[in-house]
């Protein structure tokens, strides 16, 4: 009898260490996959915009943590690991968004603080509510657009987002295409999304793409997980482009074949004309300063200068 209370302590103390441990660990994995993810990110069920801080809040307060805190306490060590890995993995899943800008795109400021879904449906507005309610019903919980998910009045943001943005497209789970300029009827191939700068690398760099018409129905109403795995839309791709269908599944960003890959981007047009050079530096891999008013000219010679430097390929010079 007086033995009794002393072992239930302990056990208390032993249960009470464990399940803080499992929390520890399950903390640093969450670190681990936000660190190569968006910065911010839309929440697709509340329609906020939420910073690291505000994501990981929204899943510790929520049933998943709890659900995962309770199960990873019967795993052994290396199952819990894997355990841990895999559910926090699938709460942070995110999807991107590939479109042209249009008017009225709402910028960071214009939603900050505010839930995308009370706002008024006009314009970029009800195109982002479309993206992030297309998004949940495919069962993600995070989505990322590039109108209103950088702060583009911080430099140094839009540096760190420039420089991370092909990482963002292939480690995503989805990227939804929108082609506004495409009806329910029409051929992708005239839509200009393929005429844009910035879209050549939300092309090439994710795994899993779905295009979306101008009512925000599957192109062609072709069921499928991924766009870039139908032969159909593959064989319109490579004629919109003039990219090799197998490039479509197996990119690798670097300095290989890098005539071809300016070739690619040869008939494609930015607003601002340095950005022609600055999206093609994750489709070669690069890391260069961006440097927004300096001349095309030389935006591209810095470009040229590097590939060349590390391919030794000057024949890309004439491309």
């Amino acid at each position: 009898m007086k033995i009794s209370p002393q072992v239930s302590r302990v056990s208390s103390i032993r249960s009470v260490a464990t399940e803080y441990e499992v929390s520890q660990v399950i903390r640093r994995v969450i670190f681990e996959i936000l660190e190569t993810a968006p910065t911010r990110l839309l929440h697709t069920q509340t329609g906020t915009l939420c910073d690291r801080d505000a994501q990981i809040s929204h899943f510790i307060s929520g049933p998943q943590y709890k659900q995962l805190l309770s199960s990873a306490l019967s795993y052994d060590p290396v199952e819990r690991a894997c355990h841990i890995h895999t559910t926090v993995s699938r709460c942070f899943r995110f999807v991107m968004f590939s479109h042209r800008w249009g008017e009225g795109e709402p910028c960071l400021h214009d939603i900050q603080g505010r839930a995308i879904y009370d706002m008024p449906q006009s314009g970029g507005i009800k195109k982002l509510q479309k993206f992030c309610l297309t998004a949940l019903r495919q069962g993600y919980p995070w989505a990322w657009s590039d109108t209103c998910c950088i702060d583009k009045t911080s430099s140094a943001e839009l540096q760190e987002a420039i420089g991370s943005m092909f990482g963002w497209y292939r480690r995503s789970h989805l990227t939804i295409v929108y082609l506004a300029d495409v009806a329910e009827s029409g051929s992708l191939c005239s839509s200009q999304w393929f005429r844009r700068g910035w879209t050549l690398q939300e092309l090439l760099a994710p795994d899993t793409i779905l295009f979306y018409t101008r009512n925000w129905s599957l192109y062609k109403n072709i069921e499928s997980s991924n766009h870039k795995t139908n032969d159909a839309i593959l064989e319109e791709l490579t004629r919109a482009t003039g990219i090799a269908s197998w490039f479509f599944a197996n990119f690798s960003p670097g300095v290989d074949d890098a005539r071809s890959r300016l070739q690619w981007a040869s008939s494609r047009r930015t607003t601002r004309p340095e950005d022609i050079a600055y999206s093609l530096f994750g489709i070669f891999d690069l890391h260069l300063p961006i440097l927004y008013g300096e001349s095309v000219e030389f935006a591209l010679g810095r470009l040229l200068g590097e590939v060349i430097s590390q391919s030794g390929d000057i024949s890309i010079l004439d491309w």
